[in-house]
């Protein structure tokens, strides 16, 4: 038993399909169907049911796959704690992202922090809120550029900015002029939102409902670009994060108004697991991401 059967354990049991599982660890079918079978036999028990064309884990093996998983994030941390690399910017980081988030920070904050780290070898994942947690967890990401949820709170988080959110109407909108508008303007309103699994729908709804508006449950959205030609096409209005916003008031069919009373908001977090050794690393990241921001 070593540590690479534990790998083909994990990506079987994540993948489902043999092929698929070792494709992604970098090896033939045969050599890891052939080491998970070694692997049963060294156990003395069966991992897979053998009688069924699908994927099926044992009990045995569900449980061992779990194991395996916490085995890994362990050597993980191992390597990185002998790497010595954990207070300075250089080596590789692997950071998450949400779709509300990604697509407008990244391209603000990537070129600067390549050139200005260039040692610092960045891989970026974009997914929801809940495969991001599970992947941190598990020890796939170091770190995670998101808004600050409930799923969140067992991760240390760093700050990095407080993002208003803003209203977003056609152009030809009564409100379409206005520079600024009350939220309690909208009771009675119907807006567009985002659709399930992504953390910016609750929390767009949140104050939506508080001032009275109710969803439009005809339609939810699967990005924020679709929300936004939504909008443009005069089918609603809605909510919007800032860095999502462009500099002009008026743009492509859309007019852009600051909210208040209160000013829907939410904060934006790097967040990463107790103990890792990259904590100075994170915090240098952290401000220097805050700081672009400010700047921006």
């Amino acid at each position: 038993m070593n540590i690479r059967d534990f790998e083909y354990l994990v990506s079987l049991a994540e993948h489902k399909h043999f092929r698929k599982a070792a494709e992604a660890c970098f090896v033939s079918q045969p050599t890891l169907s052939g080491q998970i079978r070694k692997l049963e036999d060294e156990l003395g028990t069966a991992l897979l049911e053998r009688s069924s064309r699908k994927v099926l884990f044992t009990d045995a093996g569900l449980l061992l796959v779990e194991q395996a998983k916490k085995v890994l994030a362990e050597i993980k941390q191992f390597t990185e704690m002998a790497s010595a690399q954990g207070d300075s910017m250089q080596g590789p980081i692997h950071i998450g992202f949400i779709p509300t988030v990604g697509p407008y920070l990244m391209p603000l904050i990537v070129p600067k922090i390549k050139h200005d780290f260039p040692d610092l070898e960045m891989f970026l994942y974009e997914a929801q809120t809940h495969q991001l947690v599970s992947q941190l967890e598990e020890g796939k990401l170091d770190c995670l550029i998101l808004a600050a949820v409930k799923e969140t709170e067992p991760f240390n988080e760093l700050d990095l900015y407080e993002e208003p959110l803003v209203l977003a109407v056609p152009e030809n909108h009564r409100w379409g002029g206005l520079e600024q508008l009350d939220m309690q303007e909208l009771q009675g309103s119907t807006v567009l939102s985002l659709g399930d699994g992504h953390c910016l729908r609750d929390q767009a709804l949140g104050f939506c409902f508080a001032s009275g508006a109710v969803e439009d449950q005809r339609f939810k959205a699967t990005s924020l670009e679709t929300l936004r030609n939504m909008v443009s096409a005069g089918s609603g209005i809605t909510l919007l994060p800032e860095l999502a916003v462009p500099q002009e008031k008026s743009k492509d069919g859309v007019s852009y108004i600051e909210a208040v009373n209160p000013q829907p908001c939410r904060k934006l977090v790097l967040a990463y697991r107790p103990g890792s050794p990259f904590k100075p690393r994170f915090e240098a990241l952290a401000k220097y991401i805050a700081n672009s921001l400010q700047e921006s």
